[in-house]
């Protein structure tokens, strides 16, 4: 029995559509990081996900800040169905790379020109770059990893799972605890992460100082095992260089097959951007927007 309904027909997303919508994420080439079922479903409640199917054109519709938006990660489709999902959406959002290629002839006929969306371009860094962080570009990143090392020489890392669970929770706890509007972040959906572990394809570590958890890393392979995106990162500031640490043991955890990391978009947020930009990125997933008053 099918659990996602047929256009015009939309559910809210739920784990029951895990194995429908898979077939539609798992092969997309571009990596763009929210689309996974991990991506999408862990953040239904922040962006009131639901779902539908228009034959081979999945259609995620979605609200935020008052305005609906509706986003199609992959597939041909024709400018009718664009044209009816903008009759109650005011934004076409995520539109990636490869999907711009596949309709070119559709939006140029229409006259549909996307605008690049800079705020949400997912930041992509050479695998290569992370674990090891040579040269004088990284000097700073290997500091911190120095640092690390020297201040707290009994250190390990620990595979992310049912076994070391409850201490990336507790990691994620003492997180929150500093954060001044909870709700805004991420800690619904990361706490949820791990509540949820074995519904998703992720992985991640766990880093501890002595037996005390204090980093924790959550990822999941995109773009057919070429790209890792990373979806969660938390540690305990109060353990100097844990980010840096846990950032680049990470990297050097990954097999040699994954050629890129991502690790997100900025979200438009200058501190965020100017932090990302110093790890040193080779590139940007892309990502386009069309407006209701573009058309």
């Amino acid at each position: 029995m099918t659990s996602l309904p047929s256009y015009p027909n939309f559910a809210p997303l739920s784990l029951e559509m895990a194995r429908e919508l898979l077939p539609h994420l798992v092969k997309l080439p571009d990596g763009v990081s929210e689309y996974t079922f991990a991506g999408l479903y862990l953040f239904r409640h922040r962006y009131g996900y639901k779902a539908s199917l228009k034959d081979e054109v999945l259609i995620i519709s979605g609200e935020r800040d008052g305005k609906r938006f509706f986003i199609t990660p992959c597939c041909k489709t024709g400018i009718e169905i664009v044209n009816e999902l903008f009759q109650d959406h005011d934004l076409w959002k995520l539109i990636s790379p490869a999907f711009l290629e596949k309709n070119r002839d559709m939006l140029a006929s229409a006259g549909l020109v996307p605008e690049q969306d800079r705020d949400n371009f997912d930041y992509l860094y050479l695998r290569t770059d992370l674990a090891t962080l040579s040269g004088k570009r990284f000097h700073k990143k290997r500091n911190h990893v120095n640092a690390f090392e020297n201040t707290y020489p009994v250190f390990s890392l620990k595979p992310l799972d049912f076994s070391t669970r409850d201490d990336a929770r507790a990691v994620l706890e003492s997180w929150v605890s500093h954060e001044a509007l909870p709700e805004e972040t991420d800690y619904q959906a990361a706490a949820e992460a791990l509540d949820l572990m074995e519904h998703f394809s992720m992985s991640g570590l766990v880093l501890y100082v002595d037996s005390e958890p204090v980093a924790w890393t959550m990822a999941e392979l995109v773009a057919d095992g070429k790209i890792a995106a990373v979806h969660f990162e938390k540690a305990r500031i109060e353990y100097r260089g844990s980010y840096q640490y846990i950032n680049y043991a990470f990297a050097r955890s990954l097999p040699e097959t994954v050629e890129f990391i991502n690790r997100e978009q900025d979200l438009g947020d200058e501190g965020m951007r100017q932090a990302k930009m110093t790890y040193r990125p080779c590139g940007f997933v892309e990502k386009y927007r069309l407006e209701k008053h573009a058309q």
